[in-house]
């Protein structure tokens, strides 16, 4: 099977939900439509920004056919897949399949830390419960699970293993990659303040988190990377820093979603255990997000 070439901006996007917890799917759906008017390449639903881990299965399903009926393949849909176990995993990955995923971004094991011969193990198993493409992502800064380029090399003969995020937040690890591996994936830089170092760099996509919030200026971004024009990109880039900066921080999810609530794209509702933030903090956070947006480019 020949694998598709993903490349350009594939957002990971919120879930949103009612005050009360409760998912608000058509809310999600607009913000889906919202992303691909902006001119999106792909959408990434339920990863670490879309709070999977604090969704019940039935729940991952429902918003996974959301987006796939909103998308109505005008643009590939790709599911995280966030499990703590490899049947859980494998299970979602095949009811993916079934209810029309594009393909999937996997993540290692949720909570026990696997050594590499497991976290090899993980990957090649999952790759075997679906023929669909897929996405490998790397945080060893979240989850603690570090897919070396050297493990990468490795893993080159999994045939649906497309494309890499990588959010190591060490750049080097791109021109690693390209040294070692060439163009045998995509690969997707998943730190939003590091992208147009990554960009200068060279890759193929952007995994992106707090420009869901401000999608034509972040796909504004994109194109000046790929246009070559660096100088206009730099100043766009030195506009939204700030905001891309709430993506690294413990409390994202609810940064990222009290970003969409001052842009009109969503509400700041998050699951528990998560809570709003409060005191101090949201009004330091709030500050970050006005004075960007007062200064927003026309």
């Amino acid at each position: 099977m020949a694998l598709p070439q993903w490349t350009g901006v594939f957002p990971a996007v919120v879930t949103q939900m009612h005050e009360d917890q409760s998912l608000d799917l058509a809310a999600t759906a607009r913000h889906f439509e919202a992303l691909i008017e902006s001119g999106i390449s792909g959408l990434i639903v339920c990863g670490s920004l879309g709070e999977n881990q604090c969704l019940q299965p039935d729940e991952k399903r429902a918003v996974l056919k959301c987006a796939i009926e909103t998308a109505r393949g005008r643009i590939p849909v790709l599911s995280g897949v966030a499990e703590m176990s490899t049947c859980a995993a494998a299970s979602y990955m095949q009811d993916g399949e079934k209810l029309g995923a594009s393909g999937f971004m996997v993540m290692p094991p949720m909570v026990y830390k696997t050594d590499p011969r497991e976290t090899q193990h993980w990957f090649r198993t999952l790759a075997k419960a679906t023929p669909l493409p897929w996405m490998l992502y790397n945080n060893p800064v979240g989850y603690h699970t570090d897919v070396t380029p050297e493990m990468f090399f490795e893993l080159a003969d999994i045939p649906n293993l497309q494309a890499i995020k990588e959010s190591s937040a060490n750049t080097r690890r791109i021109t690693e990659l390209r040294n070692l591996v060439g163009s045998r994936y995509q690969i997707f830089t998943g730190v939003d303040d590091l992208f147009l170092e990554s960009a200068i760099l060279g890759i193929d996509g952007w995994v992106c988190g707090s420009g869901i919030a401000f999608p034509k200026e972040n796909q504004k971004l994109w194109e000046l990377t790929r246009q070559g024009r660096w100088d206009e990109a730099r100043e766009l880039y030195r506009w939204s820093q700030p905001l891309m900066k709430l993506d690294t921080h413990i409390h994202f999810v609810q940064y990222i979603k009290l970003l969409c609530q001052e842009t009109g794209l969503g509400r700041e509702w998050c699951r528990e255990p998560r809570l709003p933030i409060t005191g101090a903090e949201r009004e330091q956070v709030l500050k970050i997000i006005r004075d960007a947006l007062a200064k927003r480019p026309k």
